[in-house]
């Protein structure tokens, strides 16, 4: 049987984690995350044991790194849980799978407040529990910023889609929202906070976890979850799979709150579609007649190298750069 979150225990309002300990803390944290009929083994022993009937397993790390990834004047400490898992469980959905299992590492200063990692570990679990996946264990430590490291692992019932199948003649797809979430980060940057569904966009994304397998059992000849940028994203399916991919623009939505955030700005709001990125929407490649329901065709695959827009080479930003 599945365990089940208890009570935490009383802190003072103002604890820290120093009030806290390390174990009280992760006694704490542990009690907020329920255990899947998979877990053998959870969180309190050296590892995890867990139970895999069948199919491939999958595995992904990600890091976020506060002032880097996030900043808690922006988004509520639940917010940061949400995107955090979000992240994770994305990049198994772009293999065509299904997380069941993560870990979590956090490193924090000592002062941080104890509310602020219940929060986030709240936020987690309830981001988690959109696809049925458990947190079966982590690590804490000390440090001077908010440190979030996950590993996140699940399993695919067909052969993994990777990043390299994409051939000439596939048509290029889009699943998700798209450039919300940058829109969302332009605005907070300039200390704005509306409009709100831009900003609710980029501290709780959406993916669509359903896509991922539709997808793989549709035919998917490559696919990849848009985190750093479309166009950014793009040029790796099309680098990996030694093709160029040819968007189109009149095929890319662009919602009405991205107009407005363009206009107020002096920017042309398909900038934040094309170089945005933290919605994790899913984009793949088909054959034509294999598009599964909720997908947008958004350009084709052809021959040479690259990413292109309605034909021609880009010359914005393409997404985010890390170094």
């Amino acid at each position: 049987m599945p365990s089940q979150p208890s009570a935490t225990p009383p802190f003072p309002a103002d604890a820290t984690l120093a009030d806290a300990g390390e174990f009280g803390l992760i006694g704490a944290l542990t009690r907020i995350f329920e255990q899947g009929e998979h877990v053998l083994v959870g969180p309190g022993d050296d590892a995890a044991v867990l139970r895999i009937r069948s199919g491939h397993v999958v595995v992904s790390t990600d890091l976020m790194v506060e002032g880097r990834h996030f900043r808690r004047d922006w988004a509520s400490a639940e917010d940061v849980g949400h995107r955090a898992a979000a992240q994770n469980l994305s990049d198994v959905n772009a293999m065509g799978g299904r997380a069941h299992s993560l870990t979590v590492g956090l490193a924090a200063p000592a002062d941080l407040p104890v509310q602020w990692a219940l929060d986030f570990a709240r936020g987690f679990a309830e981001e988690c529990a959109l696809v049925g996946a458990s947190v079966v264990g982590g690590d804490l430590t000390r440090a001077d910023e908010v440190v979030i490291a996950v590993t996140v692992m699940g399993s695919c019932a067909q052969s993994p889609v990777l990043r390299s199948g994409a051939e000439p003649g596939d048509v290029v797809a889009l699943c998700g929202r798209q450039g919300w979430a940058a829109g969302g980060l332009a605005v907070l940057g300039r200390g704005f906070r509306s409009p709100r569904v831009l900003v609710e966009a980029y501290r709780r994304p959406e993916p669509p976890y359903d896509a991922g397998q539709a997808a793989a059992q549709a035919g998917a000849t490559a696919m990849i979850d848009v985190s750093d940028g479309l166009l950014s994203d793009a040029g790796h399916l099309a680098e990996e799979s030694g093709v160029t991919l040819d968007l189109h623009r009149a095929a890319l939505e662009v919602p009405e709150p991205l107009h407005a955030v363009g206009s107020a700005l002096g920017a042309d709001p398909m900038r934040f579609v094309l170089g945005g990125g933290d919605d994790h929407a899913l984009l793949a490649t088909f054959p034509p007649d294999r598009v599964p329901d909720g997908w947008t065709v958004v350009g084709e695959v052809r021959e040479g190298e690259g990413v292109t827009v309605d034909g021609a080479a880009y010359d914005g930003p393409t997404g985010w750069v890390h170094f």
